[in-house]
């Protein structure tokens, strides 16, 4: 007969090595050192969040600090969600919430994001497609699980990072792959979960945001078996869910915090788009799409197109009230605010940053709550309606002030062909028979895994291998090293050893 530990233990370990009869020890805390002292944690201190530090001269966040805030946030949300009486019932109904749970999977999460942040992800996924014929191409979320599941060496034994089913999970925000599983796939359903339709340039590639290869399918299916039949196939577990919206949480606030201290934000920039849609948002809303779109420059225009976005994508949420109110205090908070003191790196300075971020840090965490109903476009954990709003605001302010930018623009052009040189330096390395034995250790490595990972009948399997172990090794490079590997490999370099081969 099953004793009631046993589920739970299940539950923590799900095919971790780890003993089932150790539940004495926290496991989840064992997780979190093992991410920790990954030398895939290290490196994310050297891999840009949104703007290179090297380019900006001043501290910005990058991809390890914002896995730390995230993981901070994380579990702020997770504590006062399990100390509320009235979500203790629902939350063990689908399936539980641990601090520690989140916490590991949130210092997890961007593990596989490669060099040059996004721009890096969007590049090496067109390449690993079209180049390198991988149908799975590459998402920073898939490769975060293959890292802790198939890539991390630990010991004699390629196990990933052993962590437990719950942690693995957690980690698991579009839990999918990107073309057939589960089926039916949620790219098919109406409307589909956020992150599964395909990109607009491409509709028959499968899913823009997955959370495992079909290389990994095995593990995923086992790491969500203790939540079938609390929670649909293709939604998150509670805890991915509190670890995704800690995510959106950090980005809409640190990423601000950043523009604002190298200078990008400016306040009458951002000032005239605000007030311009406050004072025209009738005349603004009785324009068609077609004349929005032609009048791309008039101040508020932009912030218009966004109010639109939200009412076709998240009709479940949007609501005009609500996104108004959201202007404004976005408004008096950032344009009033922050923005009002130029940054001039004082005390004095740093401290203001500070209390903007914990303010709204502070608002963001108690304006959570827990539904056992979502949206499909939504997770069991999310934000209040007010609070939503103003995080789709913030991020409008980090798009049309920064992503937007010409130079920026500019600047991440250069990185693309950079991979895309690299990519194509590595292929012919692989490619000579002559320099196999001089291959760096780690590639040999990783054709090696992706070679046994295949099923011996795979078309073009030696090529597929080496495409997928081309793609595995230089998203594992921090940008500095991406550089150097490239001047070393184009004969720029002056010198002999490089830091791009140490992992």
């Amino acid at each position: 007969m099953e004793t009631p530990a046993e589920p739970r233990a299940r539950r923590l370990f799900g095919g971790s090595a780890r003993a089932l009869g150790d539940l004495t020890a926290n496991p989840f805390r064992a997780d979190r050192d093992r991410i920790v002292g990954s030398p895939f944690f290290a490196r994310l201190g050297g891999v840009t969040q949104v703007i290179s530090p090297v380019g900006s001269g001043l501290l910005v966040h990058n991809r390890l600090t914002h896995s730390l805030k995230v993981a901070q946030v994380a579990r702020a949300v997770a504590e006062r969600l399990t100390a509320d009486e009235r979500w203790r019932d629902l939350l063990d109904k689908l399936g539980g919430l641990d601090p520690d749970v989140v916490e590991a999977a949130a210092l997890a999460h961007d593990l596989g994001h490669p060099p040059f942040g996004h721009l890096g992800e969007r590049v090496l996924d067109r390449l690993a497609r079209q180049r390198l014929g991988l149908p799975d191409g590459f998402e920073g979320n898939a490769q975060s699980y293959r890292i802790v599941t198939s890539t991390e060496i630990r010991g004699a034994a390629t196990t990933g990072l052993d962590l437990t089913a719950a942690v693995r999970a957690a980690m698991l925000k579009y839990p999918w792959t990107r073309l057939d599983h589960p089926d039916p796939h949620p790219r098919t359903m109406d409307p589909p979960p956020r992150g599964a339709t395909p990109p607009p340039d491409d509709p028959e590639s499968g899913s823009s945001k997955f959370g495992a290869y079909r290389t990994e399918l095995d593990d995923l299916r086992q790491a969500r078996e203790p939540f079938a039949g609390r929670i649909p196939d293709w939604q998150q577990t509670v805890e991915a869910s509190v670890m995704d919206t800690a995510d959106d949480i950090a980005y809409a606030i640190h990423d601000v915090e950043d523009f604002y201290r190298v200078g990008v934000l400016q306040q009458g920039s951002v000032s005239a788009e605000l007030m311009a849609w406050q004072r025209e948002s009738g005349q603004l809303r009785a324009i068609t799409d077609a004349a929005l779109a032609t009048a791309a420059r008039r101040p508020g225009a932009a912030i218009e197109r966004l109010r639109r976005q939200l009412h076709r994508k998240d009709a479940w949420i949007a609501d005009d009230d609500a996104f108004a109110a959201a202007v404004e205090h976005v408004r008096e908070e950032l344009v009033d605010g922050l923005l009002a003191m130029p940054f001039d790196g004082s005390i004095e300075a740093e401290q203001y940053v500070a209390r903007f971020s914990a303010r709204w840090s502070t608002r963001f965490v108690e304006a959570i709550t827990v539904t056992e109903q979502p949206s499909v476009r939504s997770g069991h954990v999310l934000l209040g309606c007010a609070q939503w709003h103003e995080v789709q605001v913030l991020k409008f302010v980090h798009h049309r002030f920064v992503l937007a930018r010409p130079d920026l623009a500019l600047h991440q052009r250069g990185q693309a062909r950079l991979l895309g040189t690299l990519v194509e330096a590595l292929w012919e390395w692989l490619l000579d028979p002559a320099e196999e034995s001089r291959l760096p250790r780690r590639l040999h490595d990783l054709v090696e895994l992706a070679e046994a990972e295949l099923h011996p009948r795979t078309p073009d399997r030696v090529a597929r291998a080496r495409g997928r172990a081309i793609v595995d090794f230089v998203a594992q490079l921090t940008d500095g090293q991406a550089v150097a590997m490239l001047d070393a490999l184009s004969g720029r370099s002056g010198a002999l050893w490089t830091d791009a081969f140490v992992l």
